[in-house]
């Protein structure tokens, strides 16, 4: 799994012209699954992400989590984060999980991040054409990958 965290000060999902998810200070993530991935990488991940400290102190310091700000979450499928783009110019996904094992992995993440969090998260749909707006607080960008783990 391969995700994607942005720090946003405002986030929300639109879906056909209808407002899905909105949060105030917390994480965008974007999500990427490939089929190896499991419930391994689902736990790896959501507690790494809960713990992460990206979020400013009082001496705006990188010091605080998002379990520390009570900040809130919206988790986007984001299969293009797989993409390769070693040949042509045309990406190839052929590492993204089709959806017959990528629904149940992001269901899943979804589940176990509400857990790790403590609260409700934000969704996309999977397979949704989606408009996704945010202010990217900082801006602070972060890229994990479960398989590699730096």
């Amino acid at each position: 799994m391969r995700v994607v965290l942005q720090r946003v000060s405002k986030a929300s999902v639109q879906i056909n012209h209808e407002i899905n998810a909105v949060i105030r200070t917390g994480l965008l993530i974007l999500l990427g699954i490939e089929n190896e991935d499991s419930q391994e990488d689902i736990d790896w991940l959501c507690n790494k992400i809960v713990k992460m400290r990206i979020f400013s102190d009082e001496n705006n310091a990188m010091n605080l989590s998002l379990l520390d700000v009570d900040g809130d979450a919206i988790v986007v499928s984001q299969f293009t984060l797989h993409a390769s783009t070693k040949k042509g110019n045309r990406p190839s996904f052929i590492k993204a999980a089709k959806p017959d094992v990528a629904v149940p992995l992001y269901e899943k993440f979804i589940e176990k991040f509400e857990e790790t969090l403590g609260k409700p998260v934000g969704t996309g749909e999977f397979g949704a054409d989606m408009k996704v707006e945010l202010i990217n607080d900082g801006p602070v960008t972060i890229i994990v990958d479960s398989k590699q783990r730096e």
